[in-house]
């Protein structure tokens, strides 16, 4: 366990430093077809230390929580930044300070459940599966736990603790059809420790049984027509379009390196219906998925919007690059495991809630797609993008119709946010995503469903 309280390291700091003790615990279990095909738990924990001199960055980390340890990081990189910092002869000043306190900590309170309770929760639920749909092909169950411990002080004086759970359980579902294999998945969970997510295995059942009615559609889907198409986007393709195709391409680190959202700032870059906020810890009243109270450089953390009634209005920053653009950081520093740098990372990312219904949505569609949940998907610089779409509806004359057989959506994720033409009224958040910019890291996305032309792959 690490220590909630490591404000003593600030002993050995010289220079501006930021002291980090963090622990990542993982457990990792997935039935296949009934075999238990994985079982496994993970730590991994040590501390690390981040210093600045005159423009220039040293690390270091190492896998001990002993105070040895803390003080050998911190004079390897207190060394390593005057190294670095005399040899590229800077003599940048140091940023303006920040300074919070922040607790947030979300450990269960309730008895833990051992191991073997955990799989016998899943065998359970993979017992109902094959027992309610014996038709199925295949079948594959995954139950995913990762708690974040991290204890941060800094030599501005901020000092923080924070313990982030994330359960996540996973359903695959396949079948067969005259032409192939198709398959449909869910996630569910999010915010928490196994014992406060899920209570009752039973509460699992109706969500298995809607996804099971998308694979039965699936097996009679059609081809849909290549070209630009009026869609509804629900809430998970929604938050991958705000995530993927605009959060990126707003992160300071890209701007600086040239994503096209460098000469956007200010200007109109979606339809007037479409704000879109990087959230904080809390949104609308609730606790996000993934709650960030204070970033791994002690910045007290708020929300960044990012797009308001259309207009860019700011990016996402550290320290650093807030200070070089003359804005005010929002706590965007976030560090994956113990070794690795703080970089510019989302934390909730969607765009909120509109005054329309989803069924006035696929009223309004004489001829298009209802699009509901994505298998992948890519982005880059540029806001180009392409998601795989693996369960969907055609939408004839304002009804839905038959399902769609997996395909892709592309384009320019500016462009397309400027065709949006309804936002409905709800809010739903998918709580299973992992950035991989760099380094592995939770984050959630979300939204309401949104209607927009969209360019559809065909067959």
């Amino acid at each position: 366990m690490i220590e909630k309280d490591v404000s003593p390291y600030a002993r050995y700091f010289e220079e501006y430093t930021e002291f980090r003790m963090q622990e990542n615990s993982e457990t990792s279990i997935t039935i296949v077809k009934g075999n238990l095909v994985q079982n496994g738990r993970s730590s991994a924990s040590g501390v690390s230390a981040r210093v600045y001199k005159e423009g220039s960055w040293g690390f270091a980390s190492h896998p001990d929580l002993t105070d040895g340890a803390a003080r050998s990081v911190v004079r390897a990189a207190t060394d390593n930044a005057r190294i670095l910092s005399k040899a590229a002869g800077h003599r940048e000043t140091r940023f303006p300070p920040v300074a919070g306190t922040a607790d947030a900590d979300y450990v269960t309170m309730k008895p833990r459940l051992d191991q073997q309770a955990l799989v016998g929760f899943l065998t359970a639920l993979d017992c109902h599966i094959a027992a309610s749909y014996p038709s199925l092909a295949s079948r594959r169950l995954s139950l995913r736990c990762l708690d974040m411990a991290k204890s941060l002080v800094t030599s501005d004086g901020s000092i923080s603790y924070s313990f982030i759970p994330r359960t996540l359980v996973s359903v695959v579902l396949s079948g067969e059809t005259s032409t192939g294999p198709v398959d449909v998945f869910e996630v569910w969970g999010g915010l928490g420790q196994f014992e406060d997510v899920f209570t009752d295995v039973e509460r699992l059942y109706e969500p298995v049984d809607r996804l099971h009615r998308h694979l039965m559609a699936k097996r009679e889907a059609v081809y849909v027509r290549a070209g630009v198409s009026d869609c509804v986007l629900a809430a998970d393709l929604a938050g991958l379009l705000a995530h993927e195709a605009i959060g990126h391409t707003v992160e300071a680190d890209f701007v600086q390196g040239g994503s096209v959202a460098r000469d956007y700032l200010g200007k109109e870059v979606a339809s007037p219906l479409v704000t879109l906020v990087d959230y904080a810890h809390t949104a609308m009243g609730t606790p996000c998925p993934v709650p960030v109270v204070m970033d791994d450089e002690g910045v007290p953390a708020r929300d960044a919007v990012v797009i308001e009634r259309g207009i860019l209005k700011g990016y996402l920053h550290n320290r650093e690059s807030a200070h070089r653009m003359g804005t005010e950081p929002a706590g965007n520093a976030r560090a994956s495991g113990f070794s690795d740098e703080p970089l510019i990372r989302m934390r909730n990312t969607a765009i909120l809630p509109g005054e329309s219904s989803m069924e006035d949505m696929v009223t309004s569609i004489d001829d298009g797609y209802l699009l509901i949940r994505s298998g992948n998907g890519q982005a880059d610089s540029t806001s180009e993008f392409m998601f795989g779409i693996v369960i969907g509806y055609e939408i004839k004359q304002g009804k839905v119709g038959r399902a769609i057989r997996d395909t892709t959506i592309s384009g320019v994720a500016f462009d397309l946010l400027g065709t949006v033409s309804m936002v409905s009224r709800d809010m739903t958040w998918s709580a299973w995503g992992m950035c991989g910019k760099k380094q592995s890291i939770p984050v959630s996305m979300g939204g309401p469903a949104i209607k927009c032309a969209v360019n559809m792959g065909g067959r």
